[in-house]
């Protein structure tokens, strides 16, 4: 689900405006990846460092979200660390898994 990058109120998927504040709504493209898990890391680690992206979700091969990472999180290294963590655990009891990457144009 997307928020309004000004107030931070939920959008649906067609709003071109924010209905509570009236801000337009960025335009928010998703990739999708498949990788192993003892990639998983690695990966993910290397999308927050690209800068555009605004979340990063890791699903398994069921579809069942495992985690979520918001944009916010990959600014600060030091905030990172429990992230990956989780990553690491997840990585260890997954053998694929997808990530789904939101970047906002």
């Amino acid at each position: 689900m997307p928020y309004c990058t000004k107030c931070g109120a939920p959008l649906k998927e067609d709003d071109r405006f924010c209905p509570v504040c009236g801000a337009a709504a960025a335009k928010v493209t998703r990739e999708e990846y498949t990788v192993s898990g003892s990639n998983l890391v690695d990966r993910v680690r290397e999308l927050l460092h690209e800068g555009n992206v605004t979340r990063v979700i890791v699903k398994d091969d069921k579809g069942k979200t495992l985690l979520e990472i918001p944009a916010t999180v990959g600014v600060v290294g030091v905030v990172l660390a429990p992230w990956l963590a989780a990553l690491g655990v997840i990585a260890a009891l997954v053998a694929n898994c997808r990530i789904v990457v939101e970047k906002r144009e």
